[in-house]
């Protein structure tokens, strides 16, 4: 099962430590869902989901601000008997001194956001979705394209860095090189990312390693990018049928997903970084409702109508 280290999502949301002394390193998330314990505040603790990140937000604090000490504290200590992630406080709310005590003698952390709790649950479900999404790792380059995510997939050496390259000279940013990691964060959308250790390094056989970011700036590099469109890099066969109009849409699968496959045969003079542009552009044409090979195969049928319709 993944997980998520809690002080990574700590860093990312921002979150003020109220319980210092808890040490946050060795604890880890699970699962991509969070709580709101308005049930378990009023004392019902079954099918409690205590394994998720537990949010007390404006309508809890005050709730709990209205209630007896002497009922709080059995709650309290019932509450926090179970295994819980952390604790969470939104809307600028923040606990009192003995669920601060009594978490901290838990080893269970406690934390405030200033967002409304609406906001942070989204941004929160929204995090936790993108890094514990199913993950594969898988050999290609990905690069964002006027804004589609393009990943070109080939046999080693047959020429996906150079095209990488010549696209980054043109303007368009590099997302990673070599091993691209997919995460599936929606049955409709997988997101693709570099390794950490090879973030914004292309490899080129005869020159080495290069720095994309060093050498051609920030604006031509970029962390993550949705996968739209793969084009496969695949050597010339004389024998072989390609298709020349695109009337049928061909796919891929990754994690279940099916994304727009393209099977783009090398031969000596193609400017493969010219046609990944075409490819990239033709394909947010047909999301936008125009598909260029049916207009044609549209103008055919009517002029061979034309043709066979007899004079009046």
């Amino acid at each position: 099962m993944s997980s998520v280290e809690l002080s990574t999502i700590v860093q990312k949301l921002d979150l003020k430590i109220l319980t210092p002394e808890v040490d946050i390193s060795t604890i880890k998330i699970s699962t991509p869902e969070i709580n709101r314990p308005a049930l378990q505040l009023t004392g019902y603790f079954e099918h409690f989901a205590y394994e998720r990140v537990q949010i007390i937000g404006y309508v809890e604090y005050t709730y709990l601000q209205k209630m007896p000490r002497e009922e709080k504290i059995p709650i309290y200590r019932q509450f926090l008997s179970y295994k819980i992630p952390c604790l969470v406080y939104t809307t600028k709310t923040t606990p009192d001194e003995d669920m601060l005590a009594m978490a901290a003698e838990q080893g269970i952390p406690v934390f405030a956001s200033a967002k409304t709790t609406s906001a942070f649950m989204a941004e929160i479900i929204r995090r936790l979705g993108v890094e514990l999404a199913p993950c594969i790792s898988i050999h290609g380059v990905l690069v964002d394209v006027y804004g589609e995510g393009v990943l070109i997939m080939g046999e080693s050496g047959i020429g996906k860095s150079e095209a990488a390259l010549e696209l980054i000279k043109r303007g368009h940013r590099l997302v990673s090189d070599d091993v691209v990691e997919i995460r599936k964060v929606s049955d409709d959308t997988l997101v693709g990312s570099a390794p950490d250790i090879t973030k914004h390094f292309i490899e080129l056989r005869g020159i080495g390693i290069i720095d994309v970011k060093t050498l051609f700036g920030v604006e031509n590099v970029k962390d993550t990018q949705s996968i739209d469109l793969v084009i496969k890099l695949e050597e010339w066969d004389r024998d072989k049928e390609y298709d020349r109009l695109g009337l049928e849409e061909e796919y891929t699968e990754f994690l279940g997903n099916k994304v727009v496959c393209h099977s783009l045969p090398i031969r000596p003079g193609r400017n493969l970084a010219i046609i990944v542009e075409a490819a990239a552009v033709n394909h947010r044409q047909k999301k936008m409702g125009y598909n260029a090979a049916r207009e044609l195969y549209k103008r055919v049928q009517e002029s061979l109508i034309k043709k066979t319709k007899p004079e009046d």
